[in-house]
């Protein structure tokens, strides 16, 4: 049996799945490993059954390691023909899914600056990939590909264009997620894919996306995945000027700069507790409460700036883990809102993903990045190894 690897590297997770060769992947075996770096946690979907273990993975190529040992008693009878990655950041060229020859993998490598969380371990995964299947095509989709084809005012700086031609400008990312989405919209929901919605990826990473007749024409992220919501230790927007003054007055270096808006800000700064949502929800500290407030207040910021974006909003669309998940904080975003005919109020509709009441449809849609992945794999089957990597 011909089988299709993907792997999806978060900043502190890595997400896999193995998945039948066929016109529509079949998922076989899924998982992820969370908390990369601190106590990780494995965890393998096979079938009706779940399967749990702490493993040790301070890195994700450890993170990688335990992925493939954990899949070794699933891949007997299994060829993989096929590993795709998440790649975050495809710059201004890659608007769509690549094989990966070393020209392309040393092109991607210079955009590393502008991902450091995510794409030094995406590029990893591609080595070890290749390293363990070697005959296989490997395949990289961005998450800013997505977004390819904004108008020329949602991606520039107000600063000189000779900067924009050298590729400063919005990007967008979590383009992946927002894929499938609207894939899933236009298969069920079809008159909301033909007008303006808005999708909302609220994860350890966050972003929103104003979306028209299925394409992208606004996001919250910009030239990094640092801009927009407030993420689980990402700052989210900031003034440039606070920078400026962090490293001339506070000394600080651009390592000290990308360490503190990296990894110790977002949900994590703010409360001094965890960056995980879900452990804020659960503590009754002021220092709890005021983080949600911030991370609230800014999703509803966003929402009324990409409606104008739009000029109007026929849908409000929640995924990613704290999107599909939590309730409350859905609840607390629409929370006034009902000027944009949003408002929940727990009316029963047949289908259980759309939760609105009001004039404007409010979804909850399951993100599945994998299989957007896997399906640009099944996509190049006609191509070969020696293609990719001759």
């Amino acid at each position: 049996m011909s089988g299709i690897l993907t792997l999806n590297a978060g900043s502190s997770s890595l997400k896999f799945g193995l998945y039948e060769h066929a016109d529509e992947p079949v998922l076989l075996v899924h998982g992820q490993i969370d908390g990369i770096g601190q106590k990780a946690q494995l965890i393998l979907h096979h079938g009706e059954m779940k399967v749990c273990d702490q493993v040790e993975a301070q890195t994700q190529h450890d993170a990688l390691q335990s992925v493939m040992n954990a899949l070794a008693p699933h891949m007997r009878g299994i060829h993989i023909t096929g590993v795709g990655h998440r790649v975050v950041h495809g710059g201004p060229d890659f608007a769509a899914p690549v094989v990966l020859t070393p020209t392309v993998q040393r092109a991607l490598a210079e955009f590393s600056p502008l991902a450091p969380l995510h794409q030094p371990h995406n590029l990893a995964g591609v080595t070890a990939a290749h390293d363990v299947f070697p005959d296989a095509i490997q395949v990289a989709c961005f998450d800013t590909a997505f977004h390819r084809g904004h108008p020329w005012v949602n991606d520039a700086f107000a600063i000189p264009s000779n900067l924009y031609d050298e590729g400063i400008r919005r990007y967008g990312f979590h383009g992946l997620s927002y894929d499938y989405v609207t894939d899933v919209i236009a298969r069920d929901f079809p008159e909301l894919h033909a007008g303006r919605m808005i999708v909302a990826h609220l994860g350890n990473g966050a972003s929103m996306c104003a979306i028209r007749g299925g394409r992208s024409v606004g996001s919250t992220m910009g030239f990094s995945a640092l801009d927009g919501l407030p993420m689980g230790t990402r700052c989210g927007q900031i003034d440039p000027g606070v920078v400026l003054h962090l490293m001339e007055q506070k000394g600080m270096t651009s390592q000290d700069v990308l360490t503190l808006l990296y990894k110790q800000s977002g949900l994590l700064g703010l409360s001094g507790i965890s960056g995980d949502m879900r452990t804020l929800l659960q503590s009754d500290t002021a220092e709890a409460k005021r983080a949600i407030d911030y991370y609230v207040f800014r999703a509803r910021r966003e929402i009324g700036a990409l409606t104008a974006v739009l000029g109007g909003l026929d849908g409000l669309v929640f995924c990613g883990g704290i999107g599909e998940n939590a309730g409350i904080i859905r609840e607390r975003i629409t929370e006034g809102l009902d000027y944009l005919g949003l408002t929940i109020n727990g009316t029963r509709h047949p289908d259980p993903r759309d939760i609105g009441s009001g004039p404007t449809r409010i979804l909850v849609i399951p993100t599945d990045e994998e299989r957007v992945i896997a399906r640009a794999v099944r996509s190049r089957s006609d191509l070969t190894a020696d293609t990719a990597f001759g």
